[in-house]
Formats: C-alpha cells, sequence, structure tokens
C-alpha cells in the first residue's frame, strides 16, 4: 500500500485527488496539508513529522511549490507535481535534486490522459506546419499564466520545428500584449480566465489554403485523477526525474 500525503487537500482539486487516493485499492491516504481547517497538517515538515509518507502529490501554488518540492527530495519523499507556474530553471534544479538524492519527482503540467494526447499530436502535426498558435483557456481563480499545458505544449512542438512565424509581416500591438506572449519557436499564447470554464486548449496551425486545429476540453475534475494515480505509482516504483504524463504512459 503506497502512503500518499496531499498538499493543497482542500482546493478543488485537492479534494478531487483526497478522493481518488481514498479509493484506489493500491493507495492510502496518509496526510491532508493545507494552511488551515479540521484534522489538516500545516505543513509538509509537520505531517512528514507524523506519517510515513512515501509520495507527496502537490496541488497549491506556484509561490510554495518549488520549496515544496524541495523538502520532499531533500527527505526522501517522492513527489507528484500538479501545480503549474514553476519556472524553467527551477525545473533543472528539482531535476538535478532528484538525481543527486535518486528520489523520484514527476512534475506534469497536465494529468488528463486527453490533455497529453493533444501535446503528443501537436507534435507530431508540427513537422507539417510552419505557423501555429495556442489559446488556453481556464477558470479566473487560475494564478499563473500561460498555462503549464501550454508552456510544454510549445516546448513539445519546438522540438519537432524551430520556427512557427514564417512569413509572418513585422508587426506593431497598438494594444500591448494584444498577439499574446511569444515562446518557443515563436509561438504565440494566448491565455483567456473566465468563470466557467476548468480547463481548455487549442492548438491552431495553419498554411496556405488550410486551418488545422487540436482542440481538448476539461469538463470536470475527476478526468485527472486516472493519470494522477498513474503518476503516483510511477514515482513508488522509480527513482527518476519525470518531467510530462506523456513519458510514462
Amino acid at each position: 500500500m503506497i502512503k500518499v500525503a496531499v498538499c493543497g487537500a482542500l482546493g478543488k482539486m485537492g479534494q478531487e485527488v483526497c478522493r481518488a487516493v481514498g479509493e484506489c485499492n493500491d493507495t492510502e491516504l496518509a496526510a491532508r496539508i493545507d494552511i488551515e481547517g479540521d484534522d489538516i497538517y500545516r505543513s509538509i515538515e509537520e505531517a512528514h513529522k507524523a506519517c510515513n509518507i512515501d509520495v507527496l502529490i502537490d496541488f497549491t501554488q506556484p509561490s510554495s511549490v518549488f520549496e515544496n518540492v524541495k523538502y520532499c527530495l531533500n527527505n526522501g519523499i517522492r513527489a507528484v507535481i500538479g501545480t503549474t507556474g514553476l519556472k524553467d530553471s527551477e525545473i533543472e534544479y528539482l531535476k538535478r535534486l532528484s538525481k543527486e538524492k535518486s528520489t523520484s519527482c514527476l512534475i506534469a503540467p497536465n494529468f488528463s490522459t486527453g490533455a497529453v494526447l493533444m501535446m503528443m499530436f501537436a507534435k507530431q502535426a508540427s513537422k507539417y506546419f510552419d505557423n501555429a498558435e495556442i489559446i488556453e483557456l481556464h477558470h479566473n481563480q487560475k494564478k499563473d499564466a500561460p498555462s503549464g499545458t501550454a508552456i510544454k505544449t510549445a516546448l513539445l512542438m519546438s522540438e519537432a520545428n524551430d520556427n512557427f512565424a514564417k512569413g509572418n509581416c513585422p508587426e506593431t500591438e497598438t494594444i500591448t500584449g494584444a498577439r499574446g506572449g511569444t515562446s518557443y519557436a515563436g509561438i504565440h499564447i494566448h491565455s483567456v480566465r473566465m468563470p466557467g470554464y476548468i480547463a481548455s486548449q487549442e492548438v491552431i496551425f495553419g498554411s496556405d489554403g488550410q486551418i488545422f486545429k487540436i482542440r481538448h476540453d476539461s469538463m470536470d475534475r475527476k478526468c485527472y485523477m486516472q493519470g494522477v494515480l498513474l503518476a503516483v505509482k510511477y514515482v513508488f516504483e522509480h527513482n527518476d526525474f519525470v518531467y510530462g504524463l506523456e513519458n510514462i504512459m
């Protein structure tokens, strides 16, 4: 039985993760961690002193996730990270620390198997198109923009094509940010924040005479649980660092 702690347990994703862990035959909910609430540990350190923890799942916020993962890896706790907003330099640091401590860490911008397939298909399509942009849409309580999924998608696409702005004319924004943010390989990412959304993303490819779109919509947070549990089982059985759920599917 894998003993699991959930950090950010009272958030919407955290509550869903706690239910999934509790209902799975292979996992046991050993600790719930958040900043307030009944029967809640206030920190990972407090939970670690009181409980045996094999794997910590983090769905907190960008301002705290880096320190949370550092604590886990330095104390022999395997980590599954769903919080987005980590900088490239922080991810590289955690990768080195995971290897140094021989403690597994999996960071996934998205745990929905459908969203991961969308990213994989976008990378495949990138071989055949020289122009592409990403629109990502989330609820208005999401604190980071663009989403980790959009950034990861752009990174994967850039591995197949190094320039997605071929043939574009010189541009002048009359309103700053009108063209979104420019990411890897010149891919523009546009972030929408609106009540009513959970998480959606559309990758738009274009060439002379045609438009090709790949889109994924999350309707319920339950769609992430299969991927979360897959990641928990993986890190429990391995000692390596993984960035992206597609690497273990």
